[in-house]
């Protein structure tokens, strides 16, 4: 803090009272102008309420969503990188066809708005697969199940199993198409000759890309990927458009029964503020140490 202070000079100085002077002015407008009543002390009632069934402190709408989106972006991370590798190399293939499809595949997400994806997907293609596999019935099988409290802690209410699944799978082939480009960005910076001295040692192709090739690609394509990740938190909440239960959604379910507008969304916005900021934390410092 002390070595912060020493850095200060008149231009930080000035720039933090117009900042400040700025937010005396929006609260002035919104207090004097648009009468609107203040109602912090209902929001910590939203974070937990107390279960009378079970005789326990539970989560409530702010928590349940906030841990909602954690799930999301989780395993939505988890599969965009994965397709995303897959991606990557199928762009720097030698063979046509591969390299061709998989550069269609991402033009076509690249270029359209997600919101649009998200529809496309959810009502021509998720609900066909739903059925046809049979996960509404498998995921109330589950809550009946005795190993529900299992899947309680992986996917929440088993019952909104279905439309977990289908935002986790939307948001992670939207987000792939970028990481493949990162990952292929990645692998084009590898100089020839790391490439011509792995062969030169016998190397076959597999191994030139899983012990030379990748390590320094990875490495190189880790801050892009960092911020694609951390765009993929906030993208999460296009997905609360097709009922998926995350903190967005338990935010608009709340400012409508409530009317405290101001409130529940400044309340969102430092849910989403810590997780990201954390995570560009823990980002930066894995970059720190892969160098």
């Amino acid at each position: 803090m002390q070595k912060l202070l020493r850095r200060l000079t008149w231009i930080d100085a000035v720039l933090l009272a117009l900042l400040a002077a700025f937010v005396a002015w929006v609260w002035i407008q919104i207090d004097g102008r648009l009468n609107y009543v203040w109602r912090w002390d209902i929001i910590p009632a939203y974070m937990f309420r107390f279960d009378e069934a079970e005789g326990r402190w539970v989560a409530n709408l702010f928590v349940s969503g906030f841990i909602t989106t954690l799930r999301i972006s989780v395993y939505a991370s988890v599969l965009a990188l994965i397709l995303g590798v897959m991606l990557g190399l199928a762009r720097t293939a030698r063979n046509l066809t591969i390299n061709l499809l998989a550069r269609t595949y991402l033009e076509c997400l690249r270029n359209i708005p997600p919101i649009v994806v998200v529809f496309i997907f959810y009502f021509f293609l998720s609900e066909q697969l739903i059925v046809a596999f049979g996960i509404e019935e498998w995921a109330r099988g589950i809550a009946r199940g005795e190993n529900a409290r299992i899947w309680e802690f992986f996917v929440g209410d088993p019952r909104l199993l279905p439309a977990l699944l289908s935002g986790t799978v939307v948001l992670a082939l939207f987000e792939s198409a970028f990481v493949g480009e990162i990952v292929r960005a990645g692998l084009e910076s590898v100089d020839s000759g790391q490439k011509e001295a792995a062969r030169s040692l016998g190397m076959s192709r597999l191994h030139e890309l899983r012990f030379v090739v990748l390590p320094q690609a990875m490495r190189k394509a880790m801050p892009p990927l960092a911020n694609q990740f951390i765009t993929l938190v906030k993208d999460s909440s296009i997905i609360s458009l097709i009922s998926v239960q995350e903190l967005t959604y338990r935010t608009v379910e709340l400012v409508s029964s409530t009317r405290a507008i101001f409130e529940a969304w400044i309340t969102t916005a430092a849910f989403y503020f810590a997780l990201c900021f954390g995570l560009s934390l823990l980002f930066r410092r894995l970059e720190i140490r892969m160098r």
